[in-house]
């Protein structure tokens, strides 16, 4: 007679840890590739755009001629002198990613400051001293169009897309 042989549970070779470590990193990659392609559209088109934006600066200021706007871009970006406001008037090509960095240097008087682009979607929300905000669009529609303020209405420019 044979011995009995005792029922030994046979190992998992990938044990519950390893699955749920495993799990978890997908899950975290998932959600970084979520988070990445979503924050590739810009603001007034459906679907991502892969390419180097054209960085645009405008700063939100106070001076001795009142509540203005002060551009700097990474590529062209002529300014011109409207009244006693600084009017910067922005010029780029059709197609053009941009990536307008609003940001408010008001210290004089702490103002919230905002900027809005009606015609690319471009609305960015009240921003505190020394706040900043970013937004993405495509330059998708030639001409000149205005951008201003809704807190201060003598502050505005002009953004032209050119063909």
């Amino acid at each position: 007679m044979g011995k009995k042989q005792k029922n030994k549970a046979k190992s998992n070779p990938i044990s519950k840890g390893l699955i749920m470590t495993v799990a978890v990193i997908a899950l975290a990659v998932a959600g970084g590739a979520y988070y990445i392609w979503n924050s590739s559209i810009p603001v007034n088109v459906d679907h991502p755009v892969f390419a180097t934006a054209t960085n645009i600066y405008i700063l939100a200021i106070h001076n001795a001629q009142g509540y203005s706007y002060d551009e700097q871009s990474t590529k062209t970006g002529k300014k011109a002198f409207s009244g006693t406001n600084f009017d910067p008037a922005i010029h780029i090509p059709e197609g053009t990613l941009v990536a307008l960095h609003v940001i408010n240097e008001d210290k004089d008087t702490g103002s919230a400051q905002d900027l809005n682009i009606d015609a690319f979607n471009v609305h960015t929300r009240h921003l505190k001293y020394f706040e900043a905000q970013t937004i993405n669009f495509v330059a998708d529609k030639v001409g000149s169009f205005k951008y201003y303020s809704k807190i201060h209405p003598e502050m505005n420019g002009t953004i032209t897309v050119d063909p």
